[in-house]
């Protein structure tokens, strides 16, 4: 059975550490509140806080200097407490359960002031006799106007003093991010200094460390203690590619994660090699990932497609591999659909045509070959996501709505269902391509179906390259026979911005050609660029697979104290009761069960009680049919 090892002390800093922020700063933003020159007696308090932190000065003379710009009073005090609250380290928060269970290996030690360090510690289980720090002096008016002289913490060395005082026997490890923690350590008094950079990273105080911690994740994984997650944050590398939207990259670092970005596609033989140490890889249309790549992620845990579109993806080889893949499929839809809108009222206008001339000098005012779309035939060849909203949209603008779909889907607003491809192209007026980039797509749209067309109308792919043979095409556009098109997709595009568009349609009449942006809008990309990550990290952190492309999809509530195991393994017969018989022979108790399978695989997910055999994890792995076993704390 697991058994709690005996742990070394851990002396950990609070100011920066604990909290997210200098205590005495935010202070004193709250007691200079008015005072027009509050910028400039802040700045001089975070200098001297610096250089105490680094290790430069009289650290007395400095907090005698800090407590006189300061200027606060007792009244002060909740404000800044309740502020505190909001400022706990995150990772201090995830891993609550370390310092309640751990609590009397725990001490606070801190050049702080205990009128707001206890509140907030206490609440996390630490005992109120192991926060050593501090204490504020007041005059008659609450006003504070020092600290306690005869405090260790109040003088030079004084957290060597305050630790020469405590006299703990054992191993002592310190947790902080200044200098003075580090003291501790060089003076002889702890065997380990963790620089702890989640919030502030200092040089000179890195320069000393024994370790790096960038969270208490790191800690607590290096101590080999229990952990809310089951590997730290940090060790998690998140690699974005091909210019993905900001608040992807501000998502995945938020979440503690290393996130490295390339602005371009990588070539495979690139992309095997950066791909190595990576946990979690972004990309959208241009980087292919294949099973060859794959072979060379033994880290890989989840591919994010930040578009529409995996065809670019071996979606079978992640799924053998133990790796999900999430897209985005409903987050550039708006996008795409004021795209084909625009172009099909531009098409039957001629927009673009007497444009370029009107930029030659020449003015053409006429009528021919221009018309409304009110009252025209709009016709999708694809009725999901786009394509149905695109139906909503035509409607309103006065176009009659006829769809084709290999699947059964629901129609909206007065869209008729055609039951074949050919009878939606003896109606149309226009033609609008919404098909996703299966092999089966490929050249769907050709000769064949440009003739069953009316003369006269519009045809637009703003769907896969592929699926339109664009010789067909262009020769449709010459004889007349296509009055127009738009076109976003192609079937070999360019892999960046220097390389030269050749393509059959170049330079034809009347025929709109957009570089693949159909969902390049700010908010298409901010939406996916918050779609991906969130669904990316809640199979991370809980397991949750909901808008996976090749696992099962379920949604699982958040883990409640206990352990969470996650097995992914080849459908066939006889697994589940395998995982069960293996939790009955070691005696674990199950506090829930989930399980979901597809035609390729199964996933279950089991919650157990904290206390179990650490052998059973072992077996799990080895039941035949295992893909992948992981497991959450």
């Amino acid at each position: 059975m697991e058994t709690i090892e005996k742990v070394p002390y851990f002396v950990i800093d609070f100011d920066s550490t604990f909290t997210q922020v200098e205590a005495l700063d935010e202070l004193a933003t709250i007691s200079l509140a008015g005072n027009p020159n509050q910028q400039q007696i802040i700045q001089q308090i975070i200098d001297l806080t610096n250089l105490g932190m680094e290790g430069k000065g009289s650290f007395s003379e400095n907090l005698v200097k800090r407590l006189a710009l300061v200027k606060a009073n007792r009244s002060h005090l909740p404000q800044l407490i309740d502020l505190l609250r909001s400022k706990v380290s995150k990772s201090v928060k995830r891993n609550k359960h370390f310092f309640r269970d751990y609590a009397d290996q725990i001490y606070i030690v801190s050049s702080g002031f205990k009128e707001f360090i206890l509140p907030i510690v206490t609440e996390f289980g630490i005992r109120e006799d192991h926060v050593l720090a501090n204490t504020f002096t007041f005059d008659k008016d609450d006003n504070i106007i020092g600290c306690d002289a005869n405090n260790p913490l109040s003088q030079d060395k004084g957290k060597i003093k305050l630790m020469e005082k405590l006299g703990l026997t054992g191993d002592v490890h310190v947790i902080g991010d200044g200098y003075t923690d580090y003291e501790i350590r060089g003076a002889g008094l702890a065997t380990k200094f963790y620089a702890f950079t989640e919030n502030v990273s200092r040089a000179a105080v890195i320069a000393k460390a024994d370790s790096i911690a960038p969270n208490f994740d790191e800690i607590l994984f290096q101590e080999k203690l229990p952990m809310t997650i089951s590997y730290p944050k940090n060790r998690i590398k998140v690699l974005l590619l091909e210019n993905i939207h900001t608040d992807a990259q501000k998502l995945f670092s938020e979440e503690g994660y290393t996130v490295e970005v390339i602005a371009s596609a990588l070539e495979e033989d690139e992309l095997i090699e950066k791909i190595k140490d990576v946990s979690i890889i972004g990309i959208r249309s241009k980087t292919t990932i294949t099973a060859k790549v794959l072979e060379h992620a033994p880290k890989l845990l989840a591919i994010g497609a930040f578009c529409i579109g995996t065809n670019q993806i071996d979606l079978k080889a992640a799924q053998q591999k133990g790796v999900a893949v999430f897209n985005a499929p409903f987050s550039n839809t708006r996008s795409v659909v004021e795209l084909a809108i625009g172009e099909i009222i531009m098409l039957y206008r001629r927009t673009l045509e007497k444009s370029m001339q009107m930029h030659t000098g020449k003015w053409d005012k006429s009528a021919k070959n221009s018309f409304e779309i009110r009252g025209k035939k709009l016709g999708l060849v694809g009725y999901g996501n786009i394509g149905s909203q695109l139906s909503v949209i035509a409607e309103s603008l006065g176009m009659v709505v006829y769809y084709y779909d290999i699947v059964e889907r629901l129609s909206l607003g007065n869209a008729k269902k055609c039951n074949s491809l050919k009878e939606l192209l003896n109606i149309a007026d226009v033609v609008s391509l919404h098909v996703d980039g299966r092999a089966s797509n490929k050249g769907m749209f050709g000769a064949k179906e440009f003739d069953q067309m009316k003369q006269g109308s519009i045809f637009l792919n703003l769907a896969r390259g592929p699926v339109t043979d664009l010789k067909a095409l262009a020769q449709n556009i010459k004889s007349g026979k296509i009055l127009g098109a738009g076109l976003d997709v192609y079937e070999y595009e360019p892999k960046n911005n220097d390389e030269e568009f050749i393509n059959d349609v170049r330079g034809l009449p009347n025929v709109i050609l957009t570089p693949h942006i159909g969902g390049s809008t700010e908010e298409a990309q901010s939406n996916i660029g918050n779609f991906v990550p969130n669904r990316i990290t809640d199979y991370i952190n809980n397991g949750t697979t909901l808008h996976s492309v090749n696992f099962p999809n379920i949604q699982l509530p958040e883990l409640q104290e206990g352990h969470r195991f996650m097995h992914l393994h080849e459908n066939q017969p006889g697994i589940l009761a395998k995982i069960n018989n293996l939790f009955a022979k070691h005696n674990i108790n199950i506090l829930a069960q989930y399980l979901k399978t597809n035609e390729q695989v199964g996933y279950v997910i089991t919650d157990i009680a904290k206390i179990y055999d650490k052998e059973v994890l072992n077996e799990l792995k080895e039941i035949p049919g295992t893909i992948r076993f992981r497991t959450l704390y």
